[in-house]
């Protein structure tokens, strides 16, 4: 390296290290960075000019983002794992040793490692930035906090509010981390290195570090603080954990004893559980899993969906959305909170421009209530949306997003309109969900300018986003869409303008699938238990009623007519929408609803469908029926270049439906079966229920070739 690492300068008996990374946008915990450190932290033990440490980041978004994940890759044995994580804590036992006060000031970024790193400290000063984020996300990647955060925030903050962060991989803002506890003061970054440098020597001085008690109050003495009041919330934690995760992610609860052992025998018992149980997890299939899902979705975020330097994204500064239903007024309302742009939103009567205007400040509503947003900055977001029925302010709009009805003759019209109003360069987006963009975008002046950005319900809280060029979409188009996406948050991936494009085409012949089985009288119950226990968030016939019944029939005619006899509706929709069953937002659908809370199955359903109800039906019979049918279009799928890579792929049936991540994602799963197992299993299953499980050609020549999607 030519730059070192950590830069100190002393200023009046304080010394100030700055951590600045070369060559890397964010500070990393990495071999080079701990080696360095240890050195520099032994100068400054030794040095009697240097009465307290003030550490900061040269970076400037971030502290520390973490351990190196690359380097945790080249792990091989459980022993090598346990080694890393020994090494992490008496680095930081170093700091926390130190007969010198030390100062973390804390801006950006501060997760996993990094947190760790400010746990160590004697003191933390945070910035009240939006982008300051406390966190210890380790169970997101099948681990635990390492390097003593199973030991060190219990006893900072709380035992509840540790484990609320801990087993969820949660990360607070600047101002809830004041409240907690987690930092000791919160000032404006520009005075941040100042009040840093105030406390250093204010600590220097006193004996006592004399902190503001938060996060007390009775039900910390009754629970944090009782050896009883513990017992029970280790149960309570400990049974919430395994009704979350099914017992298919092990790391929540090792965290979880990691944290008992720690509290109840001390901390050098902890710190032994702590690097022990590290060991264990990092070399198990799920962490594995997880670090390639981490892996993956990092490299998206440099992804344009061009060769580089084919594309110039578009600055979005103004925004229309045409459709102020659930999808528009979600669309609207995160591009407001999230991209901080001007929203306009158009409908064809002003009840309903009000009522998606109402769902579009949804987001600012809750951020207001739970104090993420001062009065000032929502009465500022707010006056961001804005509505209309006719097209005045469009002819300002840098992006407009379509979000009707999936229809196609009101989509063409809808983009007819739009271009006699929207001024050169602009880029017009369609939301369809099923519908190729080309013959939306047939007979427009500016195809080039017309692309899909398929989000997913509910806007707000779905992660993914499928960009859909055109035939003659052109780059500047694909790289301002992708761009724009992920300014509102989102994983984008960019896919090929096929029917259902890659998750509603992976997804058609699952739920398809289920339809069949219901027919069959499987009971409702049954199927969506036998998904959930696989490991998806819920079964496919909750997911149905959430959809919309009869959306799901537009979609199911828009696939059938694409792909014929294969995707033929199971003969279950129609009869439901027939009888005013239309899922959650009817009040009827397969499950029962009482004041919009879903109940129990609905047993009528079997009489409506004419078929009796049978108890028989194996849960392996069911997974393997509605798995391996998602499984061959999957591969089918990617045989037709929908997506541009298995890892696309993947990551889009994982943020997308929902598939399991500690699986790794359909593709991945195929890889860890075989090809050839896939191919055989269809191949009985096509015997069993029909030529739609035929296995594929791309599939039969993998398990011909032994090959994978992912090579070794």
């Amino acid at each position: 390296r030519l730059m070192p690492i950590f830069q100190v300068t002393n200023e009046d008996g304080v010394a100030v290290v700055t951590m600045d990374l070369p060559g890397e946008p964010v500070n990393k915990l990495n071999a080079a960075a701990k080696a360095e450190f240890t050195q520099v932290f032994a100068a400054l033990a030794a040095d009697s000019n240097v009465k307290a440490v003030v550490f900061l980041s040269g970076k400037p978004g971030t502290f520390i983002a973490g351990a190196d994940i690359e380097e945790f890759t080249q792990v091989k044995s459980r022993e090598e794992a346990e080694v890393l994580s020994r090494d992490g804590q008496a680095m930081l036992d170093d700091i926390a040793h130190l007969s010198k006060p030390v100062v973390a000031a804390i801006h950006g970024v501060c997760l996993g490692g990094g947190l760790e790193f400010a746990l160590a400290c004697h003191y933390r000063v945070g910035s009240s930035d939006d982008k300051t984020q406390l966190g210890l996300p380790e169970v997101q990647l099948g681990l635990l906090p390492g390097a003593g955060g199973c030991q060190r925030l219990p006893r900072l903050i709380g035992l509840r509010a540790a484990l609320d962060m801990i087993l969820a991989g949660k990360s607070v803002r600047a101002r809830k981390a004041y409240r907690l506890g987690l930092v000791d003061e919160l000032v404006p970054q520009s005075i941040l290195r100042r009040t840093a440098l105030a406390a250093a020597h204010r600590l220097s001085r006193d004996s006592v570090v004399k902190r503001a008690k938060r996060g007390t109050g009775f039900m910390g003495l009754l629970l944090d603080r009782n050896p009883l009041g513990r017992r029970l919330v280790y149960s309570q934690a400990g049974k919430s954990v395994r009704s979350k995760t099914g017992g298919h992610y092990p790391a929540p609860l090792a965290a979880l004893d990691c944290v008992r052992v720690g509290l109840e025998k001390g901390m050098a018992a902890g710190l032994v559980a702590e690097h022990r149980e590290f060991g264990r997890l990092a070399v198990t299939d799920v962490s594995r899993k997880l670090v390639q899902i981490f892996f993956g979705t990092t490299a998206l975020k440099k992804d344009d969906g061009v060769p580089r330097g084919t594309g110039t994204a578009l600055e979005i500064r103004r925004m229309g959305v045409v459709g102020s239903g659930f999808m528009g007024a979600g669309i609207a309302g995160t591009a407001v909170s999230r991209a901080q742009v001007e929203v306009r939103l158009k409908d064809t009567d002003l009840g309903r421009v009000a009522i998606g205007l109402k769902a579009a400040r949804g987001p600012l509503d809750k951020g207001l209530t739970r104090r993420r947003l001062t009065k000032y900055d929502y009465a500022r977001q707010v006056a961001l949306l804005s509505g209309t029925t006719d097209m005045t302010g469009f002819g300002r709009s840098e992006l407009v997003v379509e979000a009707v009805f999936e229809d196609l003759e009101v989509k063409r019209q809808v983009l007819a309109e739009f271009e006699e109003v929207l001024p050169g360069g602009s880029v017009y987006a369609t939301n369809t969900s099923t519908i190729p963009i080309e013959r939306i975008a047939d007979g427009a002046a500016h195809p080039e300018r017309v692309i899909g950005m398929h989000f997913f319900s509910p806007v707000e809280k779905m992660p993914l986003l499928e960009v859909i060029p055109g035939k003659e979409t052109n780059a500047d188009t694909i790289v301002t869409a992708v761009h724009f996406g992920r300014r509102m948050g989102k994983t984008v991936i960019v896919v090929r303008d096929h029917p259902g494009f890659w998750v509603n085409r992976i997804l058609s012949p699952y739920m398809n699938e289920a339809g069949y089985l219901l027919k069959e009288g499987t009971p409702i119950e049954a199927i969506d238990r036998t998904m959930t226990r696989y490991g998806f968030p819920v079964g496919p016939i909750a997911l149905l009623d959430e959809v919309g019944i009869d959306v799901a029939q537009k979609a199911s005619g828009v696939m059938y007519q694409a792909f014929g006899e294969r995707l033929r509706p199971a003969p279950v929709i129609d009869a439901l929408v027939g009888d005013g069953r239309l899922g959650r937002k009817s009040g009827r659908g397969l499950y029962r609803y009482e004041k919009g809370k879903k109940k129990g199955p609905d047993q009528s359903v079997y009489r409506l469908l004419g078929v009796q109800r049978r108890e028989e039906v194996s849960p392996e019979t069911i997974e393997e029926r509605l798995l391996y049918a998602m499984l061959n279009e999957a591969a089918m799928a990617v045989g037709e270049g929908v997506v541009r890579s298995p890892r696309d792929g993947d990551i889009g049936a994982i943020f997308g439906i929902g598939f399991p991540p500690f699986r790794g994602g359909p593709l991945r799963v195929i890889d860890t079966l075989s090809a050839a197992r896939v191919v055989d299993v269809l191949q009985s299953l096509a015997a069993m229920y029909g030529p739609r499980f035929t296995p594929c050609d791309a599939l039969v020549e993998q398990a011909k070739a032994n090959r994978k999607f992912y090579p070794d």
